[in-house]
């Protein structure tokens, strides 16, 4: 009797030992692992940056929590973007069952989610500037710091959600011109990379900057 795990599909049961990107890097696959590397070096200079600026003005440095008035959105956020990176598992899931209807549902919500996560921040953004005072350069209750890190590093994030959105809408196209219909999930799964990190670097985030 075969030992290989098996999942069942439109066309029968799938054997993962007969899928032919199980166990493959693609250059696309290697590519992209290359640039997150380096996109983390990116996000961790910024997070040893916020650390050392801290350290060093502790006693003026601004109880986060505090100064954010509260966690109550960033944390749905990132309960949020946690749900659209699921959400791209499945979709990656659908295509290796041939389940076009599936990829096109839950590759749609992941779009929606990192939409949804823009979103959120531009209301977050209002608010702080708007009955917190805080600005890019400028903090109207303690020291400027703060709020000049919190930008810088927030927003990169946000740069990458707004890169990653606009990433997977081109792949929901591909979905809809039928693309991933034969089962091909190699550059669905590329994507997924990405959205993925994207999501793990928000939740250093959220623990370094809005929580300690």
């Amino acid at each position: 009797m075969s030992t290989a795990a098996t999942k069942v599909g439109h066309d029968g049961p799938l054997k993962y030992s007969d899928d032919p990107e199980f166990g493959k890097a693609s250059p696309g696959k290697i590519g992209m692992w290359l640039f997150l590397g380096t996109d983390a070096m990116s996000f961790a200079g910024l997070l040893l940056a916020y650390a050392i600026l801290r350290s060093q003005v502790a006693d003026s440095w601004p109880n986060p929590v505090e100064a954010l008035g509260g966690v109550g959105l960033s944390g749905f956020m990132t309960f949020w973007l946690i749900c659209s990176s699921v959400s791209m598992v499945f979709a990656i899931d659908s295509c290796k069952m041939k389940d076009p209807k599936g990829i096109r549902l839950w590759l749609g919500l992941t779009v929606l989610g990192g939409a949804g996560f823009l979103g959120m921040q531009i209301y977050e953004y209002s608010h702080l500037m708007h009955d917190l005072g805080m600005t890019f350069n400028s903090y109207a209750h303690g020291n400027n710091l703060f709020s000049a890190t919190f930008f810088s590093i927030t927003g990169f994030h946000g740069l990458h959600v707004l890169s990653g959105t606009c990433y997977l809408a081109y792949m929901y196209k591909l979905a809809l011109d039928g693309r991933f219909d034969n089962g091909d999930y190699n550059l669905l799964e590329i994507a997924g990379l990405f959205w993925h990190f994207v999501d793990l670097v928000w939740i250093l985030v959220f623990t370094f900057v809005y929580l300690l």
